[in-house]
């Protein structure tokens, strides 16, 4: 038996892009075995995405790609035909999960909807991704990450109060719609175990957003007010919560006791500063907090920013350098949990990856290349459905995979 917590799930994914992806590989390093779902030409969209080694697009060495569905088989399969459609039936027999992240009306004009499956399968667990959801007036609107960060809300709390509301860096909503989504799959699972039933799981990107402003939204519930946008200042803390500049690139504080305080300002030469009277009273701080910030900016400007982080950490301080990507492939952290392994892959080559963002004492995350598209069609279809190798020739000649 293998030593993972999923070895005994079988997935199908017929997911694309990102967040789909995202919740699949999370499964699949928990050892689950997942069988992505490509179309034969060209295959999953990322892979046509960047970066790429020497800026020479690949559709076997994108980045995105690679890290998207490491431990994953690929087989290619043709699902807008009769015979694709018949073939996908006979995977689902095998399968435990389906994951999608097609527009919520693909499924249906496919004849591959929940319903349909269902009863083909009845214990089956389908989980979907989309932008809005199932149902609701927004269906089958179309949507950005920029989109779905203004719709669900967390765009507004991003930003200077005084400018027009941010997005935050890349592609977060996806990856965190791919969490929910890979958690919710487990639970359905569990729930299959227990009621004998399978369950479809419809994952909605706004609502996955507005799930997390944290009291944005029971603020107004309760209070009827809005909570402002907020820069690299805390307006309940002022200059103590923030990001400064030091001699080589830049710091966070969040220094939210008095007793914080009191130690900073020992930190930084000043012990008397508690004393003065805009500060001795810590309540009454963040009204003073321009003449702190005169303060506590040119300091800051004077110093290495490790030696402030160390220097800090030593004292209870929660202060942290701003670590550039250069520096995380770097960090002394990272290397002492072996965070970072290499996969050998036969296109891409050696490529250091993030590994699991987990431990498991009992049964460890395992970390393998991603797949090349169609790899494991011979595996499947031959290994697993019974088909000939001859077989396998006409479909690919017809198209099917």
């Amino acid at each position: 038996m293998s030593g993972q917590a999923l070895s005994h799930i079988n997935i199908l994914d017929l997911s694309h892009h990102v967040a789909g992806p995202y919740c699949t590989k999370l499964l699949a390093e928990l050892g689950a075995e997942v069988v992505k779902v490509e179309r034969p030409v060209p295959g999953d969209p990322a892979r046509k995405k960047g970066p790429f080694p020497g800026d020479m697009p690949h559709q076997e060495k994108s980045a995105l790609f690679l890290y998207l569905n490491t431990n994953k088989k690929s087989i290619t399969l043709n699902l807008k035909s009769e015979t694709g459609r018949r073939i996908f039936h006979e995977l689902l027999q095998e399968t435990d999960a389906l994951v999608e992240n097609f527009k919520p009306s693909a499924m249906p004009n496919l004849r591959l909807d929940y319903e349909t499956l269902s009863k083909v399968k009845p214990e089956l667990v389908m989980t979907s991704i989309s932008n809005f959801g199932k149902d609701g007036p927004y269906r089958d609107y179309k949507a950005a990450e920029v989109v779905e960060y203004a719709l669900g809300g967390l765009m507004y709390t991003f930003g200077s109060p005084h400018r027009e509301p941010l997005k935050a860096w890349g592609t977060q909503a996806q990856y965190l719609a791919g969490t929910n989504a890979a958690f919710a799959t487990l639970v359905a699972l569990h729930s299959r175990d227990l009621l004998g039933s399978g369950q479809h799981v419809d994952i909605s990107i706004q609502e996955t957003l507005l799930a997390i402003i944290e009291t944005t939204a029971l603020m107004y519930a309760y209070q009827g007010t809005i909570r402002p946008r907020a820069d690299n200042r805390d307006a309940r803390f002022g200059p103590l919560v923030g990001i400064y500049e030091c001699k080589d690139g830049y710091i966070s504080t969040s220094i939210l006791r008095e007793h914080q305080f009191v130690s900073f300002c020992e930190f930084i030469g000043m012990p008397e500063l508690p004393d003065d009277p805009r500060f001795n009273d810590w309540f009454k701080v963040p009204a003073h907090g321009g003449d702190l910030e005169k303060i506590m900016t040119p300091w800051f400007k004077s110093q290495p920013k490790e030696e402030v982080f160390h220097g800090a950490q030593t004292r209870r301080i929660p202060i942290g350098p701003v670590l550039g990507v250069d520096e995380l492939l770097n960090n002394e952290q990272f290397a002492a949990r072996k965070f970072f392994i290499e996969l050998e892959h036969p296109e891409a080559g050696r490529v250091k990856y993030p590994s699991a963002a987990f431990r498991m004492s009992e049964t460890p995350a395992e970390l393998r290349r991603a797949p090349l598209l169609g790899e494991h069609n011979e595996e499947i279809y031959c290994g697993r459905l019974g088909y000939s190798k001859k077989e396998l020739v006409k479909l690919k000649e017809m198209g099917i995979i």
